[in-house]
Parts: C-alpha cells; structure tokens; sequence
C-alpha cells in the first residue's frame, strides 16, 4: 500500500486494486509542482472526495472526465456533478460502505462546512461533510476530511480500529496541531499519523513538531509532496 501526499489534503492511495485520489487539488495549489501532474494521476481509478470547497475539489470533475473515471461521495454533491457535468459517479451517504476495487470504504461523519462557489460568487449548499475509513490489505486508514475534534471518534475506532490516520491539522479552518494530538491520543490508537491541510499558506500550521512531541509512541510522518509513503 502507498499514501502519497498531493500537498494540502490531496492524497494519493493505492491500496487492493483501487488508485483512489482523494480531495484532489493539483491546479493552482502552491505546493504542488505543475510539471508533476501526470505521475501523480497515472492509473488512478477513483475521485474520492471529502465536502465541496474548492480546495478539495478543484480538479475533481476534470479529472474524472479526463480519466473517466467516478467521482466518489456524499449523495447530494456526486448526484449534482452527474447531471451538471455528466461524470461517472458513486453517490452514498454517511454509515454506507463501497467497494472501490476491492478496498472498502466507509464514509463518517465530520464537522466542518461544504459548499459549491455559485455563478455569482456566493457559496452553494454542496452536501455534507465527509470523512472516510479507507480498509484493505490489512489496514484500515481514517480519513478525517475537514474537521474539529469530535465525540463520534470514539464510535469511529470502536467499530473501525483504524491503525492509520490522516487527520486534518493545520488550523483556522480544521483542528489545529494541539486538537489533532487531542483527538489520536483520545480516541484512536494508530500506529502511524500523517497530517495535512497544513503547510500550503502562511495562516495555517508549518509543522508537525508538537503532533510528534504528544505522541511518542506514534509514527508521525510529516508528507512531503509526490514521495510516496510505503506502509
């Protein structure tokens, strides 16, 4: 299985026979190196998204059109792409499980906000907010998507047991390094942490040294773009 770490909340995951890109923002995302674009879409037989903002889903619909490939995620905003744009979807909802190439993934709850930009530059209602237990070759990934800290943790790892996070942490618009550390030690017993939506602008957190200084007994891997994480 490889995570490999887009910039910002973009992930790519290859795990059973799935290439999931998850939240992926690859045009205009500072972190990302341009020339890069197609290593780090090559193969990729899903678009799995976590809410509507923009820096989640920029180059969802391009990419699935691209690739025709799904989109993947919560009902209301893949049911609206497909008739909007005509892209493959897989509309489902929270508590539902998909089998995406044999990787099952569940989608959770999160606590955050997802909307659309309308033609007139206001904000359009885009379905809930996700986040997602990713299982398959004997591991079970959780992702947080955009999220504070939350008491449904707890439901999360007593049903899920997921032994890899990839929390969101970069403050202002999510948890911060301090409630991320808050929610791992908490609610979750991973084995490895990796953080993002951090490092991409100056308002957000630039490292991940005090995740790593709460949790000694945790494997913090700090991403760095397009190297992939071997796990």
């Amino acid at each position: 299985m490889k995570i490999t770490w887009l910039g910002h909340s973009g992930f790519r995951i290859e795990i059973e026979g799935a290439v999931l890109l998850v939240d992926p923002w690859i045009t205009g995302n500072p972190v990302f190196p341009a020339a890069r674009r197609a290593e780090a879409i090559a193969g990729a037989t899903h678009v799995l998204l976590t809410h509507g903002h923009g820096d989640h889903t920029a180059d969802g619909v391009v990419l699935a059109k691209e690739l025709g490939i799904p989109l993947v995620g919560i009902y209301d905003l893949i049911a609206w792409w497909q008739a909007k744009e005509g892209v493959q979807g897989v509309g489902f909802n929270k508590g539902g499980t998909v089998d995406l190439n044999g990787a099952r993934v569940t989608m959770v709850n999160a606590c955050h906000s997802s909307s659309v930009t309308g033609a007139d530059g206001a904000p359009v209602y885009a379905g809930h907010e996700s986040g997602y237990m990713i299982a398959g070759e004997g591991h079970t990934i959780y992702v947080s998507g955009d999220t504070d800290v939350m008491a449904d943790m707890k439901v999360f790892n007593d049903l899920h047991a997921p032994d890899i996070g990839i929390l969101s942490a970069g403050g202002h618009f999510t948890m911060d390094m301090t409630r991320a550390a808050y929610a791992a030690k908490t609610f979750f017993r991973f084995k490895t942490l990796i953080p993002c939506h951090y490092r991409t602008f100056p308002l957000l957190e630039q490292n991940a040294d005090l995740l790593k200084a709460e949790l000694p007994g945790v494997a913090v891997i700090e991403p760095q773009v397009l190297e992939p994480i071997t796990l």
